[in-house]
């Protein structure tokens, strides 16, 4: 997959510099997601994705029994929390980050803004030990499920008797993690031959996003990300993912978000500094509000106003089908 994305980001910077027009999309651009996988110890079935649901909407995680996962990354708010920074458990606490969507976030080689874990699995671990966000501890969480018969009937039939450990805890809430897939956008439909799925704004924006607007650099590939990490110039004192390499070049990076269902989840950036997705594209349009270690593919656009409105329409095309779950009935306490 790396491979891909750095033979396309280099692809396209050869073609931006080259070419002093706008680059019309092409349909060789057109990556459709690829069927979901799971790691090889943690296969999927069908009780332990229904599991990770309950553990995902259960708040008995947290150590004041009223913080879940879906607290943070609530479906109703495109999986995120609609907020710039997440609210502490105890309420007089605020985050750093904002919280990044749950969605597609199973395709992403790594997770969190700084990229500082792996997988799925890795992430779930932070937020329940956070002592900002669930402050609870491992020990703590498996002594409460284990009191809840429902759990144990449920870890025993997925994972064998003696199954309710964390690292099996957060497996099943991974498992469910990568369930929430954004596909079928109209981006989808009109790449697969129904030129009417989109309008004439989404297309022209989708032509500006391939093109003049450079978007593609860093937001390439199925799900719109290369994977990487970039500084594009936000106000911040945030050493990003300086913070993991303690490499110079890395600070003030984060990783480039995947753009499906991106109109779902508002605010945007790290730091939820920007309201909206013309908010977005204005501050790329200016080229970033500081130079200190930008990355050199942050540069001003000249984007019209029209030129902006067409770029929105053309992230709101990348919406797929809304995305239903049922919250769960959760077990009884004993």
């Amino acid at each position: 997959m790396k491979g891909i994305h750095s033979a396309f980001l280099l692809a396209t910077v050869l073609l931006w510099i080259a070419t002093p027009v706008v680059i019309q999309a092409e349909e060789s651009f057109y990556e459709p997601l690829p069927k979901m996988t799971h790691p090889k110890d943690n296969p999927w079935s069908k009780e332990k994705e229904e599991l990770g649901k309950m553990l995902y909407f259960d708040p008995r995680l947290s150590s004041s029994n009223f913080i879940s996962c879906a607290s943070c990354h609530n479906p109703g708010l495109g999986w995120g929390d609609g907020l710039s920074t997440p609210i502490g458990h105890d309420f007089n606490r605020k985050g750093t980050r904002h919280s990044p969507t749950v969605i597609n976030s199973g395709f992403f080689e790594s997770q969190f803004w700084d990229g500082r874990v792996p997988s799925l699995e890795e992430q779930a671990k932070g937020p329940i030990q956070n002592p900002i966000e669930m402050n609870e501890t491992q020990e703590g969480v498996v002594k409460k499920l284990k009191a809840i018969p429902g759990y144990v009937k449920r870890f025993e039939n997925v994972f064998g008797k003696g199954g309710l450990t964390f690292d099996n805890i957060v497996k099943a809430i991974a498992t469910f993690e990568r369930s929430v897939v954004s596909k079928n956008s109209p981006y989808d439909k009109y790449n697969n031959g129904d030129k009417n799925a989109m309008s004439k704004s989404a297309v022209n924006g989708m032509n500006l996003f391939f093109g003049k607007a450079k978007c593609s650099i860093c937001h390439n590939g199925p799900a719109f990300t290369d994977s990487n990490f970039h500084n594009i110039g936000v106000k911040s004192d945030d050493p990003g993912r300086y913070g993991v390499t303690k490499d110079d070049s890395d600070k003030g990076a984060f990783k480039t978000p995947g753009l499906r269902h991106i109109s779902r989840s508002a605010p945007y950036m790290h730091d939820g500094s920007e309201k909206t997705l013309k908010d977005v594209i204005e501050f790329y349009n200016r080229g970033g509000d500081v130079d200190e270690n930008k990355s050199p593919f942050i540069t001003p656009l000249g984007l019209s106003k029209q030129e902006v409105n067409d770029l929105v329409e053309f992230m709101k095309a990348l919406e797929g089908e809304p995305i239903n779950v049922v919250v769960p009935e959760l077990p009884p306490d004993n």
